[in-house]
């Protein structure tokens, strides 16, 4: 019985990435709204090349992948603070909780932070004067449990909100994963579907104009007020699945390296790697490298590092620390605090 489960989910998994009906011999980049929910999570799985799916053991599994934060214990939270490309910073925080027999849940909140820009138009391109603002956020809660003691499923409903001058898109999606311990030691297998849901499209004020409907027709009245209607636009799906190997394992040494595959709806395919050594359960090395094989890609290599300590035996603290190279756009640099309660 256990065994069907654990099928079916698997090939509805499948079928749910053929609805999406792709084409692998065309990008399609930016031809999806919320393209910031692409970023990734947790200084630790960038600086091991976001190769995290079949890891996914710390608060940030929310993202990489929801079944994840059945391996987390008691309390956790973490913060997770993003140098992005041209000034744009992104934050994100989460919140675990496991609830023993009855699974784990989480709640995690990212947003982004935009200086205000001004206005500009074609008879002003030195600006109006009118400021205005950018905005992304998203806020999901994640539910998961463990169906056997080496199969896990956890699913993230997500609600994701757009804005920027006067006009905003909400939209839904969810997030399906699961991690498997294989029979062979010290591999595990993971998977998930993500930003599956609704379109998205722009509504406001800032798209009530005036506009001459029929400029060559000296006879008309001008311009008239009308409302433009924007496109709708898909989030950006994506399928993955990797494989993580526990190399090394003893009372002082740990040494962790995965690989995936991703099948976005927005780009090529492409395979993260990365691996991780930890040494006394306290300093942490990582690297690895970004979307290998996928035409035109700016990332590439990936390191970082990180340290974990105990405060006064109530909780463990971590600071972690990713360096990504992006090609032509220099470099994104990631920090993450973690708490363990």
């Amino acid at each position: 019985m256990k065994k069907t489960i654990i099928l079916s989910i698997l090939l509805a998994l499948c079928f749910s990435l053929q609805a999406q009906q792709y084409v692998s011999n065309v990008s399609k980049k930016g031809t999806t709204a919320g393209q910031f929910l692409h970023l990734g999570m947790g200084a630790r799985a960038l600086a091991m090349g976001s190769a995290f799916i079949a890891i996914a053991d710390d608060p940030s599994a929310t993202y990489w992948n929801p079944a994840g934060i059945t391996r987390l214990k008691g309390t956790q939270m973490m913060f997770d603070h993003t140098q992005w490309i041209a000034d744009i910073n992104y934050n994100f925080f989460v919140v675990t909780q496991n609830l023993g027999d009855y699974g784990s849940i989480a709640l995690s909140y990212t947003s982004s932070d935009i200086e205000d820009m001004e206005k500009t138009t074609v008879s002003e391109p030195n600006g109006t004067g009118e400021i205005f603002s950018v905005k992304d956020v998203s806020v999901s809660l994640t539910y998961a449990i463990a169906l056997t003691s080496t199969f896990s499923i956890g699913v993230t409903p997500k609600v994701v909100y757009q804005s920027v001058y006067n006009t905003s898109a909400m939209g839904f999606a969810a997030d399906l994963g699961v991690l498997y311990d294989t029979p062979f030691e010290g591999i595990t297998l993971g998977a998930g579907i993500f930003n599956l849901g609704t379109q998205m499209q722009l509504t406001g004020d800032a798209l009530f104009l005036a506009h001459d409907q029929d400029p060559k027709n000296s006879g008309t009245t001008g311009d008239a007020p009308g409302y433009y209607k924007t496109d709708k636009f898909h989030l950006p799906v994506n399928f993955k699945v990797g494989l993580s190997y526990l190399a090394i394992k003893d009372d002082l040494n740990k040494l962790l390296v995965s690989a995936e595959a991703s099948h976005p709806s927005d780009n090529y395919e492409s395979v993260n790697v990365g691996g991780e050594y930890v040494y006394g359960d306290f300093l942490s090395f990582r690297a690895g490298y970004n979307e290998m094989f996928q035409q035109d890609s700016e990332r590439g290599f990936t390191v970082g590092g990180g340290v974990k300590q105990a405060i006064y035996g109530v909780f463990n603290v971590s600071i972690d620390y990713s360096y990504m190279d992006f090609g032509r756009l220099k470099n994104t640099q990631k920090f993450s605090l973690g708490l363990i309660f």
